[in-house]
């Protein structure tokens, strides 16, 4: 970790109040993946009175949170994780025991779109967060707090209060909504210094006490004026609308880099003179290949499938077209390549530099490079694959090589060795400063670049002899 940020993160951790609460909750996390880990994590070093403990069914993810190799990525993790961990962070796979000894229970496990039955590639698959309800129903010794963590549908809370009470021995549950607003690569300064944290809870006696004690875990570090109280149901669908309208402003600039290609534009010039408007702001128009990650197209089709359940059929194709416009960009930046190779790319080396869906994380889930490289290999070519994060098996396990091959290689000059044309589809910082004429003598001739995101210098590329495209971008105006 760079020193600005360890000495940023020395700083928010010194300058917290961590003034006692009156009974410091003891706190459970069911799930151990990119959420649940992290998020206690920076509560247990935020909250040395509250014993944390982080559970899940895999053995193999816990003992990687318990070794130095963490099994997530993310600048400044592993410090977190080090100064509490056997203090008051543990991590076990003995669910039980962790729901018996817990106040506080978060549930943070895996919602993917649904692969079967009705809702079938738009609706959340709740199989595990039921599950952790009847889990958490039959190990509890008393009154707990449950707290969905996971993105999920709205009125998930009812479902899951519904589990909890039928299967209750005597037991009283409060069920609240405190969806995450986390960004990957930057996710413990999003978790020290939040925007804001969203709890939602039932608007009864017994519902209102078990929002304020979860907002004096947070009260902890974070500004009361940031923690914001509504119903279970808003704060539900808060997460959704969110994700979607981040993801809709990309979608949005994306189509006008499509058209800034047709007429010579440029795309970044449209940008900052768009972002300078007070109304709109400059966030979230940068134009690239397309967003990934495990939330913005996962909870736009969850937000679709809402829509219908509930007749609002103009509203979920008005969102499903965000969809749509992300899956063309990335066909679009596919087309482009082939034809910069002479519509054959059968045979041809190509660079792929960059796996991950984007920089400091090493989270492939929807990456727009999977679908660029799955694209490419159905055309036959031949990958070289470059990612600092990203392993060789996590890229194996997503590309279908048919007719095509592809490879993991261990530098970016390994990758380009040989090739036709190399591929940026990561922002990662270390492309910035490669040795691009380097990279040029090793390429088969004409070499081309694709920018994907672009972060490339493509006058400079140019006049090295490279053939550039960027995105929304032309020689002429770059």
């Amino acid at each position: 970790m760079n020193l600005s940020l360890t000495q940023g993160l020395n700083r928010e951790m010194k300058s917290s109040p961590l003034g006692k609460m009156s009974s410091d909750p003891s706190i459970c996390c069911i799930g151990a993946g990119y959420v649940g880990g992290p998020t206690m994590a920076v509560i247990a070093r935020q909250c040395p009175g509250c014993q944390v403990t982080v559970t899940d069914v895999n053995g193999d993810r816990i003992a990687a949170w318990n070794s130095d190799e963490l099994p997530v990525y993310e600048p400044g993790l592993a410090e977190v994780v080090s100064a509490a961990r056997g203090r008051n962070l543990h991590f076990t796979t003995d669910i039980d025991a962790a729901i018996r000894g817990a106040d506080i229970i978060f549930i943070s496990v895996n919602t993917p779109t649904k692969q079967y039955g009705v809702g079938a590639g738009k609706q959340a698959d709740l199989k595990f967060v039921e599950l952790s309800a009847r889990r958490i129903a039959e190990a509890a010794d008393r009154d707990k707090i449950v707290v969905e963590k996971s993105t999920l549908p709205v009125k998930t809370a009812e479902a899951i209060g519904r589990v909890l009470a039928a299967n209750t021995r005597g037991h009283r549950f409060q069920v609240l909504s405190n969806p995450e607003f986390l960004a990957e690569g930057t996710a413990v300064r999003d978790l020290l210094d939040p925007d804001r944290v969203l709890i939602g809870g039932e608007r009864t006696p017994e519902g209102e006490r078990a929002v304020a004690r979860l907002a004096d875990v947070y009260a902890q570090w974070v500004p009361r004026e940031r923690i914001l109280t509504t119903s279970v149901w808003s704060s539900e669908l808060s997460k959704l609308a969110a994700n979607a309208i981040l993801a809709q402003r990309i979608s949005s600039i994306n189509s006008i880099s499509a058209i800034c290609e047709a007429t010579g534009a440029d795309i970044e010039e449209v940008a900052r003179a768009v972002g300078m408007d007070s109304r709109i702001g400059s966030k979230f128009l940068k134009a690239s290949v397309g967003f990934g990650g495990s939330c913005f197209q996962k909870d736009i089709l969850n937000l679709v499938y809402l829509c219908e359940t509930f007749g609002l059929r103009e509203v979920a194709e008005y969102w499903e077209g965000v969809v749509e416009m992300n899956r063309m960009q990335r066909r679009r930046f596919a087309a482009r390549v082939m034809r910069s190779l002479f519509n054959t790319a059968a045979g041809k080396r190509i660079a792929v530099l960059g796996f991950a869906f984007k920089k400091d994380t090493n989270d492939t889930r929807e990456s727009a490079a999977i679908y660029v490289c799955n694209d490419l290999l159905a055309e036959e070519a031949q990958l070289a694959l470059y990612d600092p994060r990203v392993t060789a098996e996590a890229i194996a396990n997503t590309l279908n090589a048919g007719a095509g091959s592809f490879e993991v290689c261990a530098s970016p000059y390994a990758a380009a060795e040989g090739a036709h044309a190399v591929l940026v589809l990561t922002e990662w910082d270390e492309f910035r400063g490669l040795d691009f004429e380097r990279i040029y003598r090793s390429m088969k001739k004409p070499a081309s670049l694709f920018d994907g995101r672009n972060i490339l210098d493509l006058r400079a590329l140019k006049r090295l002899g490279f053939e550039v495209h960027g995105i929304g971008r032309t020689i002429e105006t770059s």
